[in-house]
């Protein structure tokens, strides 16, 4: 290999090596930056929220997605039973056919 060939690949690792020190770097002043404030949000105090805003909506959740449940069970119980009319239909549709021709 030529020295050519090895300072490019030198080249390369140190630009590799200086992009991952930039990285460390960067998380590391996230990372300050993220226990600065941290603790200026913990001195606020409690957050008032209003009494039961959220509960009323998980409310109206829960019991919409119930009768939207209840809707689709429903509508699969029917759809089942019209399969069921339609084949009872036709089996004594067929048995009165043969009857009536003498079978």
């Amino acid at each position: 290999m030529s020295e050519l060939e090895k300072a490019a690949r030198e080249a390369v690792e140190a630009q590799v090596n200086s992009e991952h020190l930039t990285l460390i770097a960067a998380v590391l002043q996230a990372q300050q930056l993220l226990q600065q404030v941290q603790p200026q949000m913990c001195q606020h105090g409690p957050v008032q929220r209003s009494s039961g805003s959220a509960m009323k909506w998980v409310g109206i959740g829960v019991g919409g997605s119930v009768f939207l449940l209840t809707v689709a069970v429903s509508a699969v119980a029917v759809a089942i039973s019209a399969v069921a009319l339609t084949i009872c239909v036709l089996v004594l549709r067929g048995m009165w056919a043969d009857m009536r021709k003498g079978k």
